[in-house]
């Protein structure tokens, strides 16, 4: 039909069209040096190849590369007489449990190198924070099933409605879903925060999934969050200022040793004329993001507020119901 409606040779179309990629970790030699005498010395080095090859379902596409023979072991066997079936019987087939709370959460991986590159500010980032709460925001929009997250520094959790149709989905599908979107947000809406700042590596960030059975454990993991979210930033601020004052980071470290919450925030007075309480309520109770309903609409908003305590469950009773 190719050929004589729109005269296209099948055959001539690129590989990589018809073959799809194989991106592969070969062993190859190269020459690392030379000897007195001018002769090369190779030895076996890594290197990644990308090749387009419609043999893969071929025993000797494997057999005839060394290294893979190496990691994988002969192939004895033509894969295509292989039952797909029998293959798809080992893919995972875990879904969330139903009727229960599913928290994805999602962290920054390597995210402290990340931020150096950059140069974050320390302790904390106001315009990075922005840009994690604008990308959840976009989770929220895009996935209406997730009704709360909360999110403090380079992490966020998703809150999946009881009853979502998405509990019928795999676990990794979600997981994968939000993480991709949510990292796509970040890359996308980097130079509406940081216009001055070229993003000169990837952000990367890694996610799982949680069930919890009843309210009251949701509400306990979320407070979990905050809680920490505190003693992080407590003891970041110290840190930092301790840091910025002329210690070194190991000196700063072992006076912030076996010290309680009460004692950073003498220290914070004492040194450097800091009122912990008086600190942006972003950074003390980090990000709450969800959808807000008003009469006859509902939107998303983003709130610093007091997760722990009932009273702002009680003024959103919508969100738990």
């Amino acid at each position: 039909m190719l050929h004589q409606q729109f005269n296209i040779n099948y055959n001539n179309l690129p590989k990589i069209f018809r073959w799809g990629s194989c991106v592969l970790l070969m062993e190859v030699e190269a020459i690392v040096k030379y000897d007195k005498d001018g002769c090369p010395i190779t030895r076996l080095k890594k290197q990644i190849s990308t090749v387009h090859s419609q043999d893969i379902a071929r025993r000797t596409f494997w057999n005839q590369k060394p290294s893979l023979v190496k990691e994988l072991g002969s192939f004895v066997e033509d894969i295509k007489r292989i039952d797909k079936d029998y293959v798809k019987y080992f893919q995972s087939k875990n879904k969330l449990m139903p009727y229960t709370w599913g928290v994805i959460r999602i962290d920054g991986s390597h995210f402290h190198k990340f931020a150096d590159v950059h140069n974050f500010e320390k302790p904390n980032d106001e315009q990075a924070l922005k840009l994690m709460n604008e990308c959840a925001v976009g989770v929220l929009d895009a996935f209406r099933e997730f009704i709360f997250s909360y999110g403090v520094s380079d992490e966020y959790s998703f809150i999946l409605k009881r009853s979502s149709h998405l509990q019928r989905t795999h676990a990794s599908d979600i997981v994968s879903s939000v993480v991709s979107f949510f990292t796509s947000m970040y890359v996308m809406k980097w130079k509406a925060f940081f216009p001055l700042t070229d993003l000169v590596c990837q952000p990367s960030f890694d996610g799982r999934v949680v069930c919890y059975p009843s309210t009251d454990i949701l509400r306990d993991y979320l407070s979990w969050r905050q809680v920490d979210c505190h003693i992080n930033n407590q003891y970041n601020t110290c840190f930092w200022m301790l840091v910025k004052s002329g210690k070194s980071r190991s000196e700063a470290q072992q006076i912030l040793k076996g010290t309680q919450s009460q004692e950073k925030m003498e220290l914070l007075a004492n040194n450097f004329g800091i009122d912990y309480n008086a600190i942006g309520e972003k950074l003390r109770l980090g990000s709450s993001a969800f959808w807000e309903e008003e009469t006859g609409c509902s939107k998303i908003v983003v709130q610093h507020c007091n997760i722990i305590d009932g009273g702002f469950w009680e003024a959103h009773p919508y969100i738990l119901a």
